[in-house]
């Protein structure tokens, strides 16, 4: 994967899509220090692998052409790049993000990731305020869990003190298995069928009660969502596309380009590590480089 920086695009200007965010495409999630958005409880399940591959990616590109690649523009090309290796769609990243100098508060984070028990009318009003407005949009993004685990911590609400009636009774079993207390500290797959492939089997285990999260089997129990699954589950071009247009949309909340942020050295800290961090006037810079 080649930055051609000759190449130039526009980012949307996402104030024209919402002024709520949790605080938008700038790399925040990646920066340490005591309140960071690391240390919430909705992020504590991010491997230490995951980081760790970004910063490797960033000392990469800094050897080639340093201070000119953000952190905030490797994250969705890392992204893009793993959802194309595990077999799923090519999706355009334009590019020309700055990282932030600080990061969102524990409530902010708190209050804007829908959480693993939301039903429909939860994650819906969530999905409208950073401007996806359409019940497809909701189930296309939620595709993503296609690939990756959950930890028993997010699911163990179908089990204990009485199991959801919702959830596959076969599956159940073996999720008594994989937590058998409510405290146990282990994971699972989301996609029981394709665990490691980017597909549309993620819907078929919606449509079997197979879905691991509550918020993940309620766009099949609901009916304002449950014709998009069943069209997903058989047809994966369909889910493709809409997934597409929906990540290129999502990559580009509320970014800081032009002279906002600055493009961090190292992903895990502001350039100048000593000073405190601060909040970043938001501007209208739109250049970009693309792929």
């Amino acid at each position: 994967m080649v930055v051609n920086t000759s190449q130039k695009s526009t980012l949307i200007n996402q104030k024209n899509i919402t002024e709520i965010s949790l605080q938008g495409c700038d790399a925040s999630i990646l920066l340490n220090g005591t309140g960071s958005e690391l240390e919430d409880a909705p992020n504590l399940t991010i491997r230490d692998e995951a980081l760790e591959i970004i910063q490797l990616i960033k000392d990469a590109v800094e050897a080639e052409c340093t201070g000119v690649v953000s952190c905030a523009d490797i994250i969705p090309l890392a992204a893009s790049y793993a959802v194309y290796m595990a077999g799923g769609p090519e999706f355009p990243v334009p590019l020309g993000r700055r990282d932030s100098l600080t990061f969102a508060n524990e409530s902010v984070t708190v209050d804007n990731l829908p959480g693993p028990t939301s039903n429909v009318s939860v994650l819906m009003a969530l999905f409208v305020e950073k401007g996806f407005t359409d019940y497809a949009d909701l189930v296309a993004l939620s595709g993503g869990h296609t690939f990756g685990i959950s930890h028993c911590a997010s699911f163990v609400d179908r089990l204990y003190p009485t199991q959801d009636p919702t959830l596959n009774a076969s599956l159940a079993k073996e999720l008594y298995l994989t937590c058998s207390s409510v405290s146990t500290v282990n994971t699972t797959d989301l996609d029981i069928l394709t665990p490691i492939v980017f597909d549309n089997k993620y819907y078929a285990d919606l449509e079997n009660g197979d879905g691991i999260l509550t918020s993940d089997q309620s766009l099949y129990n609901d009916s304002r969502t449950q014709d998009i699954v069943k069209n997903f589950a058989t047809n994966m071009s369909s889910f493709f596309e809409g997934f597409v247009v929906n990540m290129v949309k999502m990559v580009q909340l509320d970014v800081l380009t032009g002279s906002e942020g600055e493009i961090r050295q190292i992903c895990s800290q502001v350039n100048n590590a000593s000073a405190s961090y601060s909040i970043v006037n938001e501007g209208a810079g739109h250049s970009s480089a693309t792929l």
